[in-house]
């Protein structure tokens, strides 16, 4: 196997391992998770929608054939929490030391670099949807 093939297996074990572990928490209703969506004003649906989301994303990394999508899902997702905790939540929640920002951190560095791994096959299938026209 490649390296580059290695590395996407790393990179989307990481990132889909972190976004399915903390599924338990936001489908349990644990504690952080109601305070979190609590404090952002979308307490229960948004915690919900999200873990659903981060399921797909999860699974979708974990098949090699859509790996790009999963990635492309996961930034999607991981950038609003990113941007939580960077506008209305801060860096530490509750004590955490910041554990659920630089997790969050580490899912999109890890989901952008499974795209740019997986980059053909997403332009592949945005010239299929865009076809290029040649300048005249």
């Amino acid at each position: 196997m490649k390296t580059s093939a290695w590395l996407s297996w790393g990179l989307r074990l990481l990132a889909a391992g972190i976004l399915l572990q903390t599924l338990f928490f936001k489908f349990s209703a644990a504690p952080e998770s109601v305070y979190i969506f609590s404090r952002l004003g979308i307490e229960p649906w948004g915690r919900i929608g999200s873990g659903i989301a981060e399921l797909i994303a999860s699974i979708l990394l974990l098949i090699p054939r859509t790996a790009w999508l999963g990635a492309l899902g996961s930034l999607g997702v991981i950038s609003g929490a990113i941007l939580a905790h960077l506008t209305r939540l801060g860096i530490e929640v509750q004590g955490d030391g910041g554990l659920l920002f630089g997790l969050a951190v580490i899912v999109f560095l890890s989901s952008a670099g499974v795209l740019f791994l997986h980059r053909n096959e997403f332009l592949l299938l945005l010239h299929r949807i865009i076809p290029l026209q040649p300048q005249a």
